[in-house]
């Protein structure tokens, strides 16, 4: 298994900061970084090749993160709001395929956060987003792009709150290239057992996201089984990527987004967040490999 980090540990905005990040990761001890894809459409070829050699570079492997905003909500049957949805999606993928990334993770079935001052019509819209996810899929693959449906919580998402919702779901999207995606903090809310549901997950398991159920950093002092979640992992015979995405800095729009009203870190200094990072990665390797 690879073992990585999400960019925006380090960040309040969702930008398009990454380069610092990559040679960072590699020497923090991480094999992949993973990347917001949302400010996608905003840079140009060139900045994607950069990106590539960068990471190259560094022997640092690039995932991809999204939560879609509700104009990109992929369970809509609206047929102009769709075509738009399609188009900015090939255009991620496109410049995905630059940037060497072959997989792209997040709610990317509905969109996020949910406005539930909208009332939900589930099985409508899982029937919408059903048949409209077979479509995108067709078009990652034709950029050798893997979709993973991450399993969210229900205070951020409706459609798939469980591994088994995520499952059932995978299967009827039939997609040999859409997956199901684990998160801890989103387990930790709705599963009776992370274990059980990383099982019945199986071989669908396409991406895992760990973070503690306060989404600091893994580590020894947290609630989580870490060496359980291994077991189970190894079990199912998964050898992906295991990616932390903690969120501990309040402020900006990614804190608001999160939902994050008090400082995680202890003092928000770079150099003490970037060794609670190298700790967190060595801790992982050791009791989940």
């Amino acid at each position: 298994m690879k073992y990585g980090i999400y960019y925006a540990y380090w960040e309040r905005e969702w930008n398009s900061n990454f380069f610092p990040y990559i040679e960072k990761c590699g020497q923090l001890g991480f094999d992949v970084l993973e990347i917001g894809c949302g400010v996608f459409e905003k840079l140009d070829e060139d900045f994607f090749h950069k990106m590539k050699e960068l990471s190259e570079n560094n022997n640092i492997v690039l995932t991809g993160g999204y939560g879609p905003g509700i104009e990109y909500n992929m369970a809509s049957i609206e047929p102009e709001k769709l075509k738009k949805t399609f188009a900015f999606y090939e255009d991620m993928f496109r410049k995905m395929r630059i940037a060497g990334m072959d997989r792209l993770g997040g709610g990317l079935y509905s969109y996020w956060p949910v406005d539930y001052k909208i009332t939900p019509e589930k099985e409508k819209d899982l029937q919408n987003s059903i048949r409209n996810m077979r479509e995108l899929a067709d078009i990652a693959d034709g950029y050798g792009i893997t979709l993973n449906m991450e399993v969210l919580n229900r205070f951020e998402g409706y459609l798939l709150n469980t591994a088994n919702e995520a499952v059932d779901y995978v299967r009827r999207v039939d997609r040999p290239n859409v997956k199901v995606m684990l998160d801890t903090f989103h387990m930790n809310i709705e599963e009776d057992s992370m274990t059980d549901a990383v099982r019945a997950a199986g071989d669908l398991l396409g991406h895992v996201h760990i973070g503690e159920a306060n989404r600091k950093t893994p580590g020894p002092n947290g609630r989580i089984d870490w060496k359980a979640l291994g077991t189970a992992l190894k079990d199912i015979g998964y050898k992906g990527y295991i990616v932390m995405e903690p969120f501990v800095r309040m402020g900006g729009q990614v804190g608001k987004d999160v939902r994050l009203w008090r400082e995680l870190s202890r003092t928000g200094d770079g150099k003490e967040m970037d060794q609670a990072a190298a700790d967190s990665v060595a801790y992982i390797r050791k009791v989940m490999d």
